[in-house]
């Protein structure tokens, strides 16, 4: 794949997400209560686009299959629907089957939001879930994003399961929780 095809790519992906994730409402997608959205109407928004005439089902298949490079898997097709597997930012709460994590899950955060973690735990701000990490190199990565000096919080998600805080787990390499009570995070000082 040459640099520009992984351009468009990434592009596309990024697209996908703000109509998947953020504002189907804005281009009149029918979400269901899980995420679901049909794939023809998906398409026929993108070639509805100048910038996106070119995106085929097969582009498509290849940013939910390999997504951007990074690791991260973000959306699924099944039974030719599509849904955004995470990062859910509009009114529709998204249900998702709930699951046991793992002892220990990772948060990467700024240095800035941390007063506020330890007052009132992780709560989702913009979205409609805490996004945690099963590996601390993921919440770096997580961090970064917010600052050059990303601060990975350690999360007892075992403990705080088994205190009756639900979790769901939409991909390999996110959970998710609506809220982590401060009780259950940790921080290195």
């Amino acid at each position: 794949m040459t640099a520009n095809d992984r351009r468009r790519l990434i592009k596309l992906s990024k697209f996908l997400a703000l109509i998947l994730r953020h504002q189907p409402e804005r281009f009149a997608l029918p979400v269901d209560e899980h995420g679901w959205a049909p794939l023809s109407e998906v398409l026929e928004i993108l070639n509805g686009l100048p910038n996106f005439r070119w995106a085929t089902r097969a582009d498509v298949m290849t940013v939910v299959e390999e997504g951007s490079g990074d690791g991260k898997t973000r959306f699924e097709v099944r039974d030719n629907r599509i849904r955004a597997l995470y990062g859910h930012s509009f009114d529709q709460i998204i249900v998702h089957e709930p699951c046991v994590p793992p002892p220990i899950l990772y948060h990467g955060t700024s240095l800035r939001a941390l007063a506020a973690i330890r007052r009132e735990g992780l709560k989702p701000m913009e979205r409609q879930y805490v996004h945690l990490s099963p590996d601390e190199e993921m919440a770096i990565q997580v961090g970064a994003r917010h600052g050059a000096e990303p601060i990975v919080l350690t999360v007892r998600a075992g403990a705080a399961h088994a205190n009756g805080v639900p979790f769901y787990c939409p991909s390999e390499t996110v959970y998710l929780a609506t809220h982590i009570p401060p009780r259950f995070v940790e921080w290195n000082e």
